[in-house]
């Protein structure tokens, strides 16, 4: 049984799937690191040989190779860089307002 929901068809209920068919389509997914609804609406795009919305599902690999390359001692020094930028000097906040007629 297959129900939509006209204008747009944004719903469609697809009951009695084959094991052997949901286990593809799990495998899709996990492949592409995807929802099982995302990878179920590729597989009917794919076999209707439509494309759909274009989706924003580049991934770029450029940057990969620094990933867990600090050890513990470099990220720890790197959120501690981090936590003095963050820190609000109230003097200067203070200044930059009544500079401005804020205060």
């Amino acid at each position: 049984m297959i129900e939509f929901v006209w204008g747009g068809m944004k719903a469609i209920t697809i009951r009695n799937i084959p094991p052997e068919v949901v286990r593809a389509i799990r495998r899709k997914a996990e492949k592409e690191r995807t929802s099982l609804n995302k990878a179920v609406i590729g597989l009917i795009e794919e076999r209707l040989g439509v494309t759909g919305a274009k989706r924003h599902t580049t991934r770029h690999h450029d940057l990969d190779f620094l990933a867990g390359s600090w050890t513990r001692q470099e990220g720890e020094a790197f959120d501690q860089a981090l936590a003095e930028q963050r820190v609000i000097d109230a003097d200067l906040w203070k200044g930059a307002a009544s500079s401005r007629g804020l205060l």
